[in-house]
């Protein structure tokens, strides 16, 4: 009977550790997604919701850089010949931990380096990034609807060699959202 009860036991541990390691490596998704139309351009205002695996979030601490982009594509379909593509942006945000200051610092590509004091306040600023131009003021024509693209994930091209070929080995690394596809009105 106890030997029973023991086999019983462990077998719900074995489920219960396979379900919450499922649950970290749900991946990336793509909470909210739309166009601005601003002086400056197009803008993409987005939310992502997701959570580090343990083996990432202890990469980070001893001080591995991480990098996640985000990618945008604006297509006009068209029924006679292939969707018109008119324009595609990119934008990755990077990550590390500063062991002597204590600090993690968030870096927009080709922006300021923000510091935080703790992880969550600074994957606040990846979760939620701010606006930014994906199509210059005249790339879209008013009036007509366009399908937009959009893909967040960790890429793991900026990672050093050694880290990348742990990253595509093993499956707690894999952390990307689906393509998500919504239409746009241009304005």
């Amino acid at each position: 009977m106890t030997l029973r009860f023991l086999r019983l036991l462990a077998c719900q541990l074995l489920l219960a550790l396979a379900c919450a390691q499922a649950h970290a490596a749900d991946g990336v998704d793509v909470t909210r997604a739309r166009i601005e139309a601003t002086e400056d351009g197009y803008k993409l205002d987005a939310a992502y919701a997701f959570e580090l695996t343990p083996a990432v979030e202890d990469a980070i601490h001893h001080g591995v850089h991480l990098y996640f982009t985000t990618e945008v594509r604006l297509t006009r379909p068209r029924w006679y010949w292939r969707d018109e593509k008119a324009a595609s942006a990119k934008q990755t945000i990077h990550i590390w931990y500063n062991v002597i200051t204590r600090e993690y610092n968030v870096l927009p590509l080709g922006s300021v380096k923000q510091s935080f004091q703790t992880l969550e306040d600074a994957l606040f600023l990846i979760r939620r990034p701010s606006r930014w131009v994906v199509a210059p003021k005249g790339a879209l024509t008013p009036g007509e609807t366009y399908d937009v693209t959009l893909r967040m994930g960790m890429n793991r091209d900026y990672m050093s060699k050694p880290i990348q070929v742990n990253a595509v080995s093993n499956a707690g690394w894999r952390l990307s959202s689906d393509y998500k596809t919504f239409k746009y009105k241009a304005e």
